[in-house]
């Protein structure tokens, strides 16, 4: 999975929510190992310190771990994991929501949109 980086948000926020979906989608399978934050700083086109950052901030959410002496890991806890792929997808759905609701459809017509469109594609 290619780094997406845009300038319309902090790159630590935005490092952050990329190494969750790489987690959550199983690019970082559950208890593997990270690649060091150099190399992943380098993969990503930033600064070691702003990635340092950004896997700090994921370890305190529980989502890595680091042993001293041989690096940082995914978690192995799965509803963990899951917890955090809800999260984002409900983010996600909140923002289509939001959209959809600037264009002035409500809930029901963009539920109804939606029942469409599946079903078309299905």
């Amino acid at each position: 999975m290619a780094w997406d980086l845009k300038s319309d948000r902090p790159i630590y926020a935005q490092l952050v929510e990329q190494i969750q979906l790489m987690v959550v989608s199983g690019i970082y399978a559950a208890g593997s190992k990270l690649p060091s934050v150099r190399d992943m700083a380098a993969e990503a086109a930033v600064n070691p310190n702003t990635m340092q950052r950004a896997l700090s901030q994921l370890e305190g959410d529980g989502l890595l771990y680091s042993q001293r002496t041989s690096g940082r890991y995914v978690t192995e806890d799965v509803q963990k994991i899951m917890q955090i792929k809800n999260n984002l997808a409900a983010d996600l759905i909140q923002d289509f929501l939001e959209k959809m609701n600037r264009l002035g459809f409500d809930r029901e017509q963009t539920i109804d949109l939606l029942n469409h469109v599946t079903k078309e594609e299905g």
